[in-house]
């Protein structure tokens, strides 16, 4: 890329980026949105603590004008880091120089740095979460709307990765959906729980207020919009925790979506394809394959989401009241967290949108042990009449028969007298059609798409 330099993550990667992030994503984690967000919290300060009369109405109103990042020198602030080795000294300099020196030195009263970082980073993954419920929500009614159409569509039911007996693909789709919709509750439920603010002052005892400590505290947190803690966080890192957690858990079940379509795209079964159109290369060296790359990269985007939730929790062991080393990783795992999520919940939407399925290989596949799928059916049939248990083992001695000498399930069962003494061959063949045990996936289909479609 002559004349321009090349990025040092694939996240911001000109070639890379959208796989590993979306365009929404990047802009909320971006260093001017970062900045953005420390000035935000100043302004809250300064007009809580004008409220409290510990400092100047005119200076609150003053920082809440210039609080504006396309202001900032960026250059001063980079040198800045360099120098002093203090994430927000450089950028407290830079935004009092914007200031006359009466509003000025009101910047940043009674804080300490971990007030603003933490209260500006819960800003950003409060907006960071607006943008993955916005997607989830439409990913879950794009995985409704597929539901709904195959709800009554016979598939072969796969336990141990052998068939089992028959679902719907509709079903298989409900199950995505209704996890789908505990994800979106989940995060929706806990956010008021994590965006909270944090202020508390050098050791998190607002000393530094007197007595309008725990006031400017509140009205900090009001002004933001965020909820108030019962006490200093600076060394409880729970909530982060909780987010990582309700991020992860989200992210595994794109995983498990992916995971599902490419085995279901393999050549063996071939029932869905995550899409194709003439131009998708599926290798650089075997021109016939159609390979579901979107759905790796999905899984690989899942795995890096999970990995970084462990950090979540490393960061919850924090020393006496305030220990840097670990909540400056939450920056970055955070962050990066959102950002991959992102891209790998945008990419399952393309999925779900452009995904092809394929009904006479559904078919082929159902039909592929010659009755064996519904064998179930048949024993419990039997079973009331020389029990269950009885049954189980006369139909198991049939089955294996069928499936070892590659014989039709029917004519196995039809050569059986112990079958045939209470079962004719009409209501056999009845009971062989794999469509007529689907059980009540059609009913539990509705059931999810009343509850979740909105």
């Amino acid at each position: 890329m002559k004349g321009k330099t090349m990025a040092s993550s694939l996240i911001n990667s000109e070639l890379f980026k959208d796989q590993y992030s979306t365009k929404e994503m990047r802009a909320v984690f971006s260093g001017r949105a970062q900045i953005q967000s420390w000035l935000d919290c100043w302004v809250a300060l300064a007009k809580a603590e004008a409220k409290n009369g510990v400092i100047p109405e005119s200076a609150a109103e003053e920082i809440a004008q210039k609080a504006h990042a396309e202001d900032i020198d960026m250059d001063y602030v980079r040198e800045g880091f360099k120098k002093t080795s203090h994430p927000l000294m450089p950028q407290i300099r830079a935004f009092t120089k914007l200031c006359s020196p009466e509003a000025g030195g009101y910047i940043h009263w009674g804080a300490t740095t971990q007030d603003i970082t933490d209260t500006g980073m819960i800003l950003q993954l409060r907006n960071a979460q607006d943008i993955l419920e916005k997607q989830l929500e439409h990913l879950l009614n794009q995985v409704l709307d597929k539901a709904e159409k195959y709800k009554a569509l016979p598939e072969a039911g796969r336990t141990h990765a052998q068939h089992a007996v028959p679902i719907t693909l509709g079903y298989k789709f409900a199950i995505w959906a209704d996890e789908l919709g505990r994800d979106l509750e989940r995060l929706q439920h806990d956010r008021k729980t994590y965006f909270a603010g944090n202020f508390g002052g050098a050791a998190g005892t607002l000393a530094s207020l007197f007595d309008k400590g725990i006031a400017v505290r509140n009205d900090f947190c009001k002004n933001l919009g965020l909820a108030i803690p019962t006490i200093t966080w600076h060394v409880s890192r729970d909530r982060l925790a909780n987010f990582s957690s309700d991020i992860a858990i989200a992210a595994s079940t794109i995983g498990k979506m992916a995971n599902e379509i490419i085995n279901l795209q393999r050549t063996e079964i071939e029932e869905v394809e995550e899409g194709f159109q003439m131009g998708k290369v599926g290798s650089s060296t075997m021109p016939q394959k159609r390979n579901p790359m979107i759905c790796e990269n999905i899984y690989a985007n899942v795995r890096l989401v999970k990995n970084n939730a462990n950090l979540g929790l490393e960061a919850m062991v924090q020393e006496h009241e305030r220990d840097m080393s670990f909540w400056q990783t939450e920056w970055m795992y955070l962050s990066e967290m959102c950002l991959v999520f992102s891209a790998a919940i945008k990419m399952m939407s393309q999925v779900m949108d452009q995904m092809i399925v394929h009904e006479d290989n559904i078919k082929r596949n159902l039909n592929m042990t010659h009755g064996l799928i519904v064998s179930e059916r048949v024993m419990l049939d039997l079973g009331r009449y020389i029990g269950r248990q009885n049954a189980h083992e006369v139909i198991y001695e049939d089955a294996q028969k069928a499936f070892n000498d590659g014989i039709d399930f029917l004519d196995v069962l039809l050569a059986d007298e112990r079958v045939t003494k209470d079962v004719d061959e009409a209501t056999l063949r009845e009971m062989l059609d794999p469509a007529r045990y689907v059980g009540s996936c059609v009913q539990m289909v509705d059931d999810v798409v009343k509850k979740w479609r909105k």
